[in-house]
């Protein structure tokens, strides 16, 4: 099994797993507002770029991993304010996910709550 991500917009965490272990996680992330949310579902890499700018904002996205429409990502940016859509994490954490997460993998991004019992 290769490497695939997994995000919680509830708990804003992501984790990164290899071969049905976790490699990095629970990390901490920002993500979308309500203007501009980060789009929950199961999605596969799309592309990936070290150091990626946004053609909409001009803002630096430095180790995107591109999975859903519309341009969302996992990148290295600030926990402290919302994003355009994207998953934002520190910048170790950033890398990780672009070193591990190859075209195709699988990545979930989840927006409820886990069943309990």
């Amino acid at each position: 099994m290769s490497a695939r991500a997994c995000a919680d917009l509830i708990g804003l965490q992501a984790w990164l797993f290899q071969d049905g272990r976790i490699l990095r996680g629970p990390v901490p992330i920002s993500i979308g507002d309500e203007f501009d949310p980060t789009p929950p579902g199961r999605y596969a890499v799309e592309w990936k770029a070290k150091d990626w700018v946004s053609r909409e904002y001009g803002t630096p996205m430095p180790y995107s991993v591109f999975f859903a429409p519309g341009g969302i990502a996992f990148h290295e940016g600030s926990l402290q304010t919302s994003s355009a859509g994207c998953i934002r994490m520190e910048r170790a954490n950033a890398a990780a996910f672009f070193d591990h997460l190859q075209v195709g993998d699988e990545v979930q991004v989840h927006s409820d709550t886990p069943a309990v019992g």
